[in-house]
């Protein structure tokens, strides 16, 4: 009966892992779309706009890639990483409430960062 429950607890921990990376994989679409949407040589709120949005998309390319990786990685550094995530997320969510058109990227932010934490609250 163990490993039955053993079994469970691994798929739920890799369908959490899987679904966070994918949160994440959307987010940095969205955030790199905004981004490019906005104009380089605009105003600094454009600046803004564009450097959260290239940040935010690094940090989740980022969080992807290492939550995809098949080698074991130590806790403690997945937890900073997908801290830093959920934060990343939110400060951007943030910002592109601010601009018309931005709801669809803040939107994806928010639902990153709530996967972040989510997948946090199931690592022991």
């Amino acid at each position: 009966m163990t490993t039955t429950t053993s079994q469970e607890e691994l798929f739920r921990f890799l369908e959490d892992r899987f679904t966070c990376a994918q949160a994440c994989t959307d987010c940095a679409r969205a955030c790199a779309l905004r981004a490019s949407l906005a104009d380089p040589d605009g105003p600094e709120d454009q600046e803004r706009v564009r450097r959260k949005g290239i940040l935010c998309a690094e940090v989740c390319d980022a969080t992807c890639r290492m939550l995809s990786e098949q080698t074991s990685q130590n806790e403690a550094t997945i937890r900073v990483q997908l801290e830093w995530c959920r934060t990343v997320c939110l400060e951007c969510a943030e910002v592109f409430d601010e601009y018309a058109g931005g709801e669809d990227s803040a939107k994806a932010c928010r639902e990153c960062a709530q996967a972040c934490a989510d997948f946090m609250a199931t690592l022991r």
